[in-house]
């Protein structure tokens, strides 16, 4: 008898915990159908973290923004991870961007992750993964970020100073090698930006492409939350916290506290003559890089003008109303 009294005990205890606790997932289940804020998150919370794509443009400060990245990944508590392409240059084979996006899948169950590395856009969802990334960017004026890159291949960067570059011992200025007709000061060397946001296909790659140029607008437009612009640095960091807490929570605190802005400087760098860059304008290639480069920014102008703007009024721009059937 007293065994079974004991047992009885046992089991009216466990019943009142099961009790407690599905009349707490029941409370949860009201709240969730009654605010779609609450809605939205437990969504998230089933379809996993987020995962953040950032295809990085070569010599457009992307080193700095990933420095802001590294440094915070910690407290925020996500992963980052780079992907470094082997064979194409800046181009993921179709297997490899599905093992990647596999990959992606898999990590994003555990944490937030950021995944990096200099290759060309390319949609998960063609690939029939169900990930949603976000992708961020950023971008330069062409014939600037064509410099940068020319006099780096010779003086490297005042970081990694004892690293021997393909070019090193060349002292041959940008102008120089303009009159020469140089292959390292090709026109055609600029065409990377419109390319990094088309996409693989073989066409993203012809310079000059009229398509190219098309598709990258429309994958800017459609697939990428925030594209800044090198020139405007500081303000893209400030935005990037706005928009994504979850990867960039802290950054300003982080930047007023070490003047990271900037983490790499090319060594040397030499101011190019006019007479080279009216040259450089006149070639198709410049005018489609250039007209990509001045949609990105007033895309990213909009951005930051809003963000702003709702960070300096502290409130949301909407509210929700009318929604039947009422919360009990």
């Amino acid at each position: 008898m007293k065994y079974t009294v004991v047992g009885l005990a046992a089991v009216l205890g466990t019943l009142v915990l099961l009790i407690i606790h599905l009349q707490g997932q029941l409370e949860q289940l009201r709240e969730t159908l009654a605010s779609p804020v609450a809605w939205s998150r437990e969504v998230a919370r089933e379809e996993g973290h987020p995962i953040l794509i950032y295809n990085r443009v070569p010599k457009t400060g992307s080193t700095s923004l990933m420095n802001v990245a590294y440094e915070l990944q910690a407290q925020n508590r996500f992963r980052v991870v780079g992907v470094h392409v082997t064979q194409f240059k800046h181009q993921l084979t179709l297997q490899d961007q599905l093992e990647v996006g596999l990959n992606m899948s898999l990590w994003a169950r555990e944490s937030p992750v950021l995944y990096h590395g200099h290759f060309a856009h390319f949609p998960l969802a063609r690939l029939g993964l169900q990930a949603r990334p976000i992708y961020i960017n950023l971008i330069r004026r062409p014939l600037d970020r064509l410099v940068s890159h020319y006099y780096f291949l010779r003086y490297g960067d005042d970081v990694l100073t004892s690293k021997v570059r393909a070019r090193e011992g060349d002292t041959t200025s940008f102008d120089d090698c303009v009159l020469q007709g140089g292959p390292d000061c090709d026109p055609k060397k600029m065409w990377l930006q419109i390319p990094f946001f088309c996409g693989s296909s073989p066409q993203c790659w012809e310079p000059g492409s009229e398509w190219a140029l098309a598709r990258a607008k429309a994958h800017l437009q459609d697939h990428y939350l925030l594209v800044g612009q090198t020139e405007e640095l500081v303000e893209m960091y400030t935005v990037l916290e706005l928009l994504l807490p979850t990867f960039f929570k802290g950054a300003g605190e982080f930047l007023k506290s070490s003047g990271k802005e900037h983490i790499k400087h090319t060594r040397h760098k030499e101011g190019v003559h006019q007479e080279t860059v009216a040259k450089m304008r006149k070639t198709r290639v410049w005018k489609l890089e250039n007209d990509f480069y001045n949609f990105a920014a007033k895309h990213f102008q909009s951005v930051k003008k809003i963000a702003l703007e709702q960070k300096s009024q502290g409130r949301q721009f909407y509210n929700f109303e009318k929604i039947r059937p009422k919360p009990s």
